[in-house]
């Protein structure tokens, strides 16, 4: 019997997110939509220089979700579904230190191989919770979140099962994949369970973000990102269709320089009808604003010397033409003799925080509460790779191995 392979498992569950998420979130079919068109309209411009930085099918196909959980255990767990599709977790992100500061930290579950990325690079920016920080959660707000938390179950046993099947096996015969896509699809579907309206106030006052996490029985897709070869001008159509963009695009400004890390950019989340319970236990109607459709353009990696300069300075410091950026070590690129100047960039795979940040927080319905004075809880790789029951990549030494 055949086995699909994880890379065919990552194709297939990117592409079945993607369909749940256009039915939930109708504007994100739009948002496709309209990066196609660009795509296509700049291949026909450009025609091979619009490929620099991945061939048309693979930017096409190209998605990262966003999801959170609340515990390490729910995150351990996702790192086993993921782990299925040839997605192991990349680099730390730590949110707290953001502005406006969120409380979570960060993970991208992506492909690690160069082929693999290449052929299909779904990605999954996943939050957790940090529920002990007191700059955010007081002792007992703490102690009610773990309860809360520790109560429901994000993923069945049947999934878990069969993505370590998969991750054992190297893949999964069909019947077998067709049901670990099932559920692992549905398990990242918004959820019609009625709401806690006070639990959610409780925690939406302090995050909205732990409000989405901690606040509802289940996890979910919170955003889904296509890629797009012109920001600029997907910006410009989504406003001129009538879609509320966020108020500017996060990342390196636009620039006649290279290309570098990631520029991103969302229509803002929407108002989608909820249940809620009332503390008398009656149901009544109402709505949330926690989810939106990103859209991301992404460039060459940065070196550490390069991501430390444009982190003090910006893309103004930066060399005009690849080659001097490559010469001066700040950017990966391979040496391609069919490529301009003989180097082919290699492709930021990975996020900013501050532009995550920055997207979370246009998204917000308010900035919440934080004392900066209590004490922040310890969080850093180590720690989360402790916590995911397994290794954690460093991005650099992934684009390095690249070259």
């Amino acid at each position: 019997m055949s086995v699909v392979e994880p890379t065919e498992l990552r194709a297939r569950f990117a592409r079945s997110l993607s369909a749940l998420y256009g039915t939930e979130v109708p504007a994100y079919t739009t948002l496709v939509e309209v990066c196609e068109q660009i795509n296509a309209e700049v291949l026909d411009r450009l025609g091979a220089e619009a490929e620099r930085h991945g061939s048309i099918a693979r930017v096409t196909a190209e998605r990262h979700g966003a999801i959170r959980v609340g515990t390490a255990d729910e995150l351990a767990q996702v790192a086993r579904i993921l782990g299925a599709c040839g997605m192991h977790p990349v680099g730390f992100y730590d949110l707290r230190e953001a502005s406006p500061p969120v409380p979570v930290v960060s993970t991208a579950f992506r492909p690690t191989d160069s082929d693999e990325l290449a052929a299909n690079p779904f990605r999954v920016f996943t939050s957790l919770l940090v529920v002990d920080d007191r700059r955010f959660f007081d002792a007992a707000t703490q102690s009610q979140l773990e309860e809360f938390l520790g109560a429901r179950r994000l993923f069945p046993d049947e999934l878990l099962e069969l993505a370590d099947r998969a991750e054992t096996c190297n893949g999964l015969e069909i019947g077998d994949a067709e049901r670990f896509l099932e559920l692992a699809t549905a398990s990242f579907a918004l959820s019609a369970e009625p709401v806690d309206h006070a639990w959610y106030d409780h925690l939406e006052a302090i995050s909205s973000v732990a409000a989405d996490i901690g606040g509802v029985t289940s996890t979910h897709i919170n955003h889904l990102t296509p890629r797009v070869l012109d920001i600029d001008e997907l910006y410009r159509r989504m406003e001129a269709r009538g879609i509320t963009m966020i108020d500017r695009i996060q990342g390196p400004p636009l620039t006649t320089k290279p290309a570098v890390l990631l520029r991103q950019t969302s229509f803002r989340a929407l108002a989608e009808p909820r249940t809620f319970r009332e503390p008398d236990g009656s149901l009544a109607p109402g709505e949330l604003r926690v989810r939106f459709g990103e859209v991301e353009a992404r460039g060459v990696a940065l070196t550490p010397a390069g991501r430390a300069l444009y982190d003090d300075r910006g893309i103004d410091a930066f060399p005009d033409t690849a080659q001097e950026l490559h010469a001066a070590g700040l950017a990966y690129y391979r040496r391609d003799p069919d490529a301009p100047g003989g180097l082919s960039p290699i492709v930021y795979e990975d996020f900013l925080p501050k532009s995550a940040a920055g997207i979370f927080a246009s998204n917000l319905t308010s900035d919440g509460s934080v004392d900066a004075a209590q004490r922040a809880s310890a969080r850093d790789a180590a720690w989360l790779q402790d916590a995911l029951g397994r290794p954690l990549h460093d991005p650099y030494e992934l684009y390095a191995a690249q070259v």
